[in-house]
C-alpha cells in the first residue's frame, strides 16, 4: 500500500529563479509531501539541489533517484552522503544506480562491465564508509588500498563523527536480477517504469532477492516507483502530456540495443510500440516517436486524467500492489492537486500539510 507520497524535484530547477525554487519547494512541504528526490544524468548533480532543498526546509526527507555509481567512488559517494545527512539533521537517503553504458563509458570514461557485481562491492564499501570503519576491500572492480602506485596507500577510516552510521541505501534497478540485488543487500527499491499490472513479477523477483538475504526482508524495506503525473479534463488530454517523456525515454534513453527502460516497458506487454518509437527515434522522427506512444502504455507506468480517475486508479491498482511509497514527477500545480487526492485514498498516511 503507497502510505508516504514524495516527488522529484530534479523538474523543479530553475537555475534563473533560484527564488522561485525555493518556494515551489516550501510549497511541496506544506502540501503534506513526505520527501524530496533529486536525479542526475550528465546535467546537474543530485546532491548539491538536495542540500539547497534541504536549506529551505523542515522535515522532508532528501533523497537521490538515482545517484550515478561511475561519477564517484564508493567512499566518496559515502562521504557526500554522510555530509548531506550530517546538514540535513539525519534526512538523507541515497538511492544508487549504474546509468547505460552510454553515460558510464561516454561521460564517465569507465568500461561498463559486471554491473550486478560492481554494485554489490559498492554498496559494500559504502556502508563499511559510513558505519565509520576503517575501510579496506578486495573486489574485482574496487581495490582499498589500491595495488601498484606508490605503494602508501593505507585503509582509512571517515573523519566524520556524530551522525548516523546506518543511511538507507536504496538501488534504482529495472532488470530482473538487479531488483533481486536491491531486496537482497540493499535498504529499498526505486523503481521506474513500474506498473501494478506486474504486481505478481515484482514480488517473484523481490523474493528472490530476499532469500538470500540474511533475516529475510527488513521490516523497513522501502519500494518507492518514481511516477509521471498529470491531471488534465480527459484522459488523453492529459496522457498527452506525459507521452513525449515516455517516449524519450523509450526511444533515445539508451543504446539501440542496450536501452533498460524500453526492456522494462516492453515487458509489460507493449514489446512492439516500444520497437515502434526506437524506430522512429533512429529514423530522426521526433513526432512520430511520440504518436507511437499507446494510451494504454501511459496508464500502465503514470498516473493521468482527472481527479476521480486518479484517485480511482490509487486506490485499486497502486494501493495494492508492492510499492510502500510514490514518488510523484510533476510541475507543481499537479503535484498541489494530488496531495490533496492522495489524502483523501484509503490508506494513506503522509504527513499533514502544514
Amino acid at each position: 500500500m503507497i502510505e508516504r507520497l514524495g516527488c522529484a524535484i530534479g523538474g523543479l530547477a530553475d537555475p534563473e529563479h533560484p527564488g522561485d525554487i525555493v518556494a515551489t519547494v516550501r510549497a511541496i512541504e506544506d502540501a503534506g509531501y513526505e520527501s524530496a528526490w533529486s536525479y542526475e544524468a550528465f546535467g546537474a548533480d543530485c546532491f548539491t539541489p538536495l542540500a539547497w532543498w534541504g536549506s529551505h526546509t523542515r522535515t522532508m526527507r532528501l533523497g537521490t533517484d538515482i545517484a550515478q555509481m561511475a561519477a564517484r567512488p564508493p567512499t566518496g559517494m559515502a562521504m557526500a552522503a554522510m555530509s548531506l545527512d550530517q546538514l540535513s539533521e539525519g534526512r538523507a537517503v541515497i538511492g544508487l544506480g549504474l546509468s547505460g553504458p552510454q553515460v558510464v563509458e561516454g561521460w564517465y570514461g569507465m568500461p561498463f562491465e559486471r554491473p550486478l557485481g560492481w554494485t554489490r562491492e559498492y554498496v559494500a564499501i559504502m556502508r563499511a564508509t559510513i558505519a565509520g570503519e576503517r575501510v579496506a576491500y578486495e573486489g574485482k572492480t574496487y581495490r582499498l588500498p589500491a595495488e601498484g602506485g606508490s605503494g602508501l596507500g593505507r585503509p582509512i577510516r571517515s573523519t566524520l563523527r556524530g551522525g548516523r552510521t546506518d543511511i538507507p541505501i536504496c538501488l534504482g534497478a529495472e532488470g530482473p536480477k538487479n531488483i533481486s540485488l536491491a531486496a537482497e543487500i540493499a535498504d529499498g527499491w526505486l523503481p521506474t517504469n513500474f506498473s501494478p499490472s506486474a504486481d505478481d513479477w515484482y514480488r517473484e523477483r523481490l523474493e528472490l532477492g530476499f532469500a538470500r538475504r540474511p533475516g529475510g526482508r527488513p521490516e523497513n524495506f522501502e519500494i518507492a516507483p518514481a511516477v509521471s503525473v498529470a491531471f488534465g479534463p480527459d484522459l488523453e488530454s492529459a496522457a498527452n502530456r506525459i507521452r513525449p517523456f515516455i517516449a524519450y525515454q523509450i526511444g533515445a534513453n539508451g543504446a539501440a540495443n542496450m536501452n533498460f527502460h524500453l526492456n522494462a516497458v516492453a515487458r509489460l506487454g507493449f514489446e512492439e510500440p516500444c520497437r515502434e518509437i526506437q524506430a522512429k527515434f533512429l529514423e530522426r522522427d521526433r513526432e512520430g516517436m511520440v504518436a507511437a506512444v499507446p494510451t494504454e502504455m501511459v496508464e500502465a507506468i503514470a498516473l493521468v486524467g482527472p481527479p476521480e480517475k486518479i484517485r480511482a486508479d490509487l486506490e485499486t491498482k497502486w494501493n495494492k500492489c508492492v510499492a510502500t511509497s510514490l514518488i510523484a514527477r510533476a510541475g507543481l500545480d499537479d503535484l498541489l492537486q494530488l496531495a490533496e487526492v492522495f489524502r483523501t485514498t484509503t490508506g494513506a498516511t503522509q504527513r499533514q500539510p502544514v
